[in-house]
């Protein structure tokens, strides 16, 4: 009989091969299109974007790291790593209008960045205690725990399926306001979707990953009844 960890492996597996081909798509996106000049800079576009969508309250600040990009609502910041924040090119204004994207989703109540935001905490909680209970449930045959564990690790599918839209959505924003404002030219478009492809296939992953999970602990669930 296989241990419940490598069971878990091998369920999750697709999942985790489509994880390692989206994460070499973005680092090859990335690589490419930062050779590919835009005429500003990542932090020159958020601000412009943020700006011309009334949103000049939001400060921008350097964050370490590689593609640690990222919005916090809770803060209204929006923080660019230093190859973004300096950048001049398509991979940095791609990037940069983004996560200007879940900004401007803040600013207009967009209902499932309202939903993950909710969420975050209890995703946080279920997919560390949520596994840890489900494993000492399927270790000890103690049904009502793997039960528990299900329960919460059902938050952490939760995020990853609303966060899907949340992400399509503001790179759909991202491309629509770089090209509506003038800040790229129709013909740059498909410089900037590679980046913004590339990396949505990294949240097609997570999910799928989390999904193929959630249906492990559940047949083995069933299976101990």
């Amino acid at each position: 009989m296989f241990y419940p960890q490598l069971e878990l492996l091998l369920w999750t597996s697709p999942a985790l091969i489509l994880g390692f081909i989206a994460s070499w798509m973005v680092r090859s996106a990335y690589s490419s299109m930062s050779q590919v000049p835009a005429q500003m800079s990542g932090f020159a576009a958020a601000r412009h974007i943020l700006d011309r969508n009334g949103l000049q309250d939001i400060q921008i600040e350097i964050v370490p790291g590689k593609l640690s990009d990222h919005y916090s609502p809770r803060e209204k910041i929006l923080r660019l790593s230093p190859d973004v924040y300096h950048g001049r090119s398509m991979a940095a204004v791609g990037i940069a209008a983004h996560e200007v994207g879940h900004a401007i989703q803040d600013a207009k109540r967009y209902a499932p960045l309202v939903l993950r935001n909710a969420a975050v905490s209890m995703a946080g909680f279920g997919s560390n205690a949520g596994m840890l209970i489900a494993f000492v449930g399927m270790i000890t045959s103690i049904s009502w725990l793997l039960l528990i564990g299900i329960v919460l690790f059902s938050a952490v599918v939760f995020f990853q399926v609303v966060n899907l839209p949340v992400e399509f959505d503001a790179s759909q924003r991202a491309k629509r306001q770089l090209v509506d404002l003038g800040m790229i030219s129709p013909n740059e478009l498909p410089y900037v979707r590679k980046v913004l492809t590339a990396a949505a296939l990294t949240y097609v992953a997570a999910t799928l990953q989390s999904i193929l999970t959630l249906i492990y602990l559940i047949s083995r669930y069933n299976r101990s009844r």
